[in-house]
């Protein structure tokens, strides 16, 4: 069985042991493998902000990495959540980048958790004028601070 066939038949049994019925779709996009799922009541598996989301993604990813050490890392989203959150994220890092330009000033970003600071690192790299900057620490929300490379 494939890592993710694996990660789907994870989360399906893990979403029926909490009385869920859901469709799981197994989609690829640029960051990999992610399992969409579709259910009358996305909200209740979504939670405050993806945190259940981010709970269910943290735990398929545990056990399956138990079985399948090399697998890659599986995203898992519910009615498009994560990527409308990922777009609207990317259309703001573009606008306080503009803003710090424009301003010379630092911005600080709100706490993101690792997944999402690497969304604004990407969503940064090829600007030649803006760089981004984390403090150090085992926090696992920080603030990303955006502002002007220095020459």
């Amino acid at each position: 069985m494939k890592p993710e066939d694996a990660a789907k038949k994870v989360l399906d049994t893990m979403l029926g042991h909490l009385g869920f019925t859901a469709t799981i779709e197994l989609e690829h996009d640029e960051e990999g493998p992610c399992l969409q799922i579709s259910t009358a009541q996305p909200e209740l598996l979504i939670g405050d902000e993806g945190d259940r989301l981010d709970d269910l993604q943290y735990l398929v990813n545990r056990l399956l990495r138990k079985h399948y050490e090399e697998a890659p890392r599986i995203k898992v989203d519910c009615s498009h959540f994560r990527r409308i959150q990922e777009d609207k994220l990317r259309t703001e890092v573009k606008q306080l980048a503009e803003k710090v330009k424009g301003s010379g000033k630092p911005f600080q970003m709100r706490p993101l958790n690792a997944y999402y600071r690497r969304l604004v690192y990407q969503a940064v790299l090829d600007d030649p004028q803006i760089e981004a900057h984390s403090p150090d620490g085992t926090s696992r929300l920080k603030r990303i601070t955006l502002s002007l490379k220095s020459n």
